[in-house]
C-alpha cells in the first residue's frame, strides 16, 4: 500500500481504516507503515478528516507496537507542511526545544534560556503550549507568562523580536505557529500515553536563521539522541545538541557528570561528558527544588493534592528573574551550564569553562536581564 493508492478516491475514513487494520492488530501481527503512509495518515488526522475515534486509535496503535523512524519521519513531514515557518533577519537562531509537557519536580530555569543566550550573542528562541499530557507539568508558557512576557506573538512578530538587537529572543506557542496539531490537545488528554507526537512536535521549529539555525533539546532514555538526530536533519537542523536533562529538558543535572549528544553540519552524532566542575559549578542539588509550600509533588492525577502549576509557575519565574539579577543558586548555575554548553557547541568558545565565564559576565553586568526586560 503506498501514500498513492491511499488517495485514489477513496473516503478519508476508508483510508484510515486500512492504516488502522495494518498498525492495531497486536505486537505480533502489526505492521509498519512507510514514511509516506504516515505522513498521509497523519495529514488525515490534521485536517479533521477522520473520526476523533480513528484519530485516537491511529496515535495509541503506533505508540503500542513502537514508532519506526520512517513512522516518525512522516509524522514529521505532515506537521512541517502545517507548520508556520518564518526566517527570522539574523543569521543564526538557537532553538531551545523543552519537553511541551513541562516540569513536574523541579523549578524550571530554560525559560530564560533564550534570553541569556541573546545576551552573549546568540539570537534564540522557545516554544511550546499551556499545558499538556503525560506529565501537565510547568511549561515555557506558563513560567514566561508569570514573569510578564507576551506569550501569544505570531511567528512573524517573535521574529521581529529575535531580530530587534535590543531583545533577541522570543516564545512563539504551538497555537500560533501550527494550530492544527495544537487542536489535537483534548484528544491527547483523552489517550493519556505518551503519543509519537510528542517526539516529534519539539523538532517543528517555526523560526529560521537566514543562514543556520541550531537546535536544543532534551532527553531521558538513551535511544532518543539517534531518533533526535535522524528528525533534526529531516526538519534542517544544521547542528544539534542533546542534552540528558532534568526530567528531560536542556539543562542536565548540576551535581554528576553531563551527557551530551551532539551534530554538526548535519553530520553523524558524537558524544560528550562534562561534569559542572569544570564549568566552576559547585551544587548539592541537581536541580532548582520547589518551594517547601508545594514539596512532596505527587503526580497531578492524585485528586487529594492536585498540582498547582499556577503557583510553581510563579516560583519559577520569581526565581529566574532573581538569577538575571544576580541572585546565586541553582537557578544561576543552571543557566550558566546550558548557556556555556551552547556557546561550546557553536564554536564562540574553546572550553566550556571560557563559555562559562562569557555568560557569568552577562548575567552579572545586566545584559541577560536587559535582554528579558525588554521582551515585556
Amino acid at each position: 500500500m503506498t501514500a498513492n493508492r491511499l488517495n485514489l478516491g477513496r473516503a478519508a475514513t476508508e483510508v484510515m481504516r486500512e492504516i488502522l487494520g495494518r498498525i492495531a492488530t497486536g505486537p505480533e501481527l502489526s505492521k509498519d507503515l512507510s514514511q509516506a503512509e504516515a505522513a498521509e495518515a497523519m495529514r488525515l488526522v490534521l485536517s479533521g478528516q477522520v473520526d476523533p475515534v480513528q484519530a485516537g486509535i491511529f496515535l495509541i496503535a503506533l505508540r503500542m507496537k513502537r514508532e519506526t523512524d520512517e513512522e516518525n519521519l512522516g509524522l514529521l513531514d505532515a506537521l512541517r507542511a502545517e507548520t508556520t515557518e518564518v526566517i527570522a533577519a539574523v543569521d543564526e537562531i538557537m532553538d531551545v526545544a523543552d519537553p511541551y509537557d513541562g516540569y513536574l519536580r523541579s523549578l524550571p530555569p530554560s525559560p530564560f534560556l533564550p534570553a541569556v543566550l541573546a545576551a552573549t550573542g546568540v539570537p534564540s528562541v522557545s516554544h511550546g503550549l499551556l499545558c499538556v499530557g503525560p506529565k501537565h507539568g510547568v511549561t515555557h508558557r506558563q513560567v514566561l507568562a508569570a514573569a510578564g512576557i507576551p506569550v501569544d506573538l505570531s511567528p512573524q512578530a517573535a521574529a521581529l523580536r529575535v531580530a530587534d538587537p535590543s531583545i533577541g529572543w522570543a516564545y512563539v506557542d504551538q497555537n500560533a505557529f501550527c494550530p492544527r496539531l495544537h487542536a489535537l490537545v483534548p484528544l491527547r488528554e483523552l489517550i493519556v500515553k505518551r503519543p509519537a507526537l510528542s517526539t516529534v512536535e519539539t523538532l517543528l521549529g517555526p523560526l529560521r536563521g537566514r543562514i543556520k539555525t541550531h537546535l536544543l533539546t532534551g532527553y531521558v532514555h538513551k535511544p532518543y539522541p539517534r531518533i533526535y538526530a535522524l528528525l533534526a536533519r529531516r526538519a534542517g537542523f544544521n547542528s544539534a545538541l542533546m542534552v540528558r536533562g532534568v526530567e528531560g529538558g536542556v539543562i542536565p543535572s548540576l551535581r554528576q557528570m553531563g551527557a551530551f549528544v551532539y551534530y554538526h553540519d548535519q553530520g553523524e552524532e558524537q558524544s560528550l561528558e562534562i561534569h559542572p566542575e569544570d564549568l566552576g559549578i559547585v551544587q548539592t542539588v541537581r536541580a532548582a527544588s520547589l518551594p517547601e509550600q508545594i514539596d512532596g509533588l505527587r503526580e497531578p492525577t492524585d485528586a487529594e493534592k492536585p498540582f498547582n502549576a499556577t503557583l510553581v509557575a510563579a516560583a519559577a519565574a520569581e526565581q529566574g528573574l532573581a538569577a538575571l539579577q544576580g541572585a546565586a543558586g541553582p537557578t544561576r548555575d543552571a543557566l550558566i551550564y546550558a548557556a556555556a554548553m551552547c556557546l561550546f557547541h557553536l564554536g564562540r568558545h574553546d572550553s566550556p569553562r571560557t563559555a562559562a565565564a562569557m555568560v557569568r559576565t552577562c548575567l552579572d553586568d545586566g545584559g541577560a536581564l536587559a535582554r528579558f526586560s525588554a521582551a515585556h
